[in-house]
């Protein structure tokens, strides 16, 4: 009887050790997250130091207008931050395009794939202009995006150029 009872509390302590292992591998470890936390940092780092004090650079489609030369488009983004609550980031651009030239603050929702940032906004007002929706994603000094302006909507692509006041100046011989 005693021999039983001592197998059956040694088999219940290495069921319970096992259950307590299993939920542990499952958790994160402090050093797993501290990593992910590092990481996550590095790429918000990253992020608003590729996107402050630059120019994008590009072109724009209108759908359903596809003759003649695709139209310019000028942004200039003074600065990029991560805001506290959730993915919003501001920007402070100034938006070029046509008789409009406009320079303002845009909190705007940023979203990841992987480590590739993609600008979303939805029935957007920005004032002055409009209500706009569009996604854009940045990548290797490139933008590419859609966008749509009530009921027009097109794509929207170029370059992302570092403004002259950024670039250092060309040393004296």
């Amino acid at each position: 009887m005693k021999r039983s009872h001592l197998l059956l509390n040694a088999m219940f302590a290495s069921l319970l050790c096992a259950v307590a292992n299993s939920q542990d591998a499952n958790q994160p470890t402090d050093t797993k997250s501290n990593e992910a936390t590092t990481e996550q940092e590095a790429l918000f780092k990253r992020f608003e130091e590729s996107l402050s004090g630059v120019k994008l650079v590009g072109r724009f489609t209108i759908l359903g207008k596809d003759d003649g030369p695709l139209p310019k488009e000028g942004y200039t983004i003074n600065s990029v931050t991560k805001l506290p609550d959730g993915d919003y980031w501001l920007f402070k651009a100034r938006i070029q395009y046509g008789q409009n030239d406009v320079t303002v603050p845009l909190p705007l929702e940023v979203k990841w794939a992987g480590d590739t940032p993609i600008v979303t906004l939805t029935d957007f007002t920005i004032p002055g202009m409009g209500t706009f929706s569009a996604r854009v994603v940045f990548y290797n000094n490139k933008y590419a995006g859609t966008w749509t302006h009530g009921k027009v909507g097109g794509h929207l692509f170029g370059t992302i150029e570092k403004t002259k006041s950024d670039q250092p100046d060309d040393p004296k011989p």
